[in-house]
């Protein structure tokens, strides 16, 4: 193994390891005009992996959706179908509180 490939299964230890450690919490807010969104915080992943994972939730769910801050936002109240994917992208179970 070149120090590249090393490097590389490292990084992906590492963001193994994240994924089990972090908190994510996941909770509906009414915004504007009444309307339900889905907040999803807590991800201790980098821009391009949040808009990755945003992608797959958006189109496993059926919904718009954006990243903001480090928040992904969904449109509607999808808090089981956004921990059902996160848990299919290495999140655990006990990682993962619905508010």
């Amino acid at each position: 193994m070149s120090s590249k490939d090393l490097d590389e299964s490292f990084e992906d230890i590492l963001a193994e390891l994240d994924r089990e450690q972090a908190r994510v919490k996941i909770r509906m807010e009414m915004r504007r005009f009444g309307k339900p969104t889905t907040v999803i915080e807590g991800l201790k992943l980098s821009e391009r992996e949040l808009q990755e994972l945003c992608t797959k939730m958006k189109k496993g769910l059926a919904t718009g959706g954006t990243v903001k801050e480090g928040i992904i936002l969904l449109q509607g109240d999808h808090r089981d179908g956004a921990a059902k994917i996160l848990m299919q992208n290495g999140f655990s179970q006990s990682s993962i509180e619905i508010l």
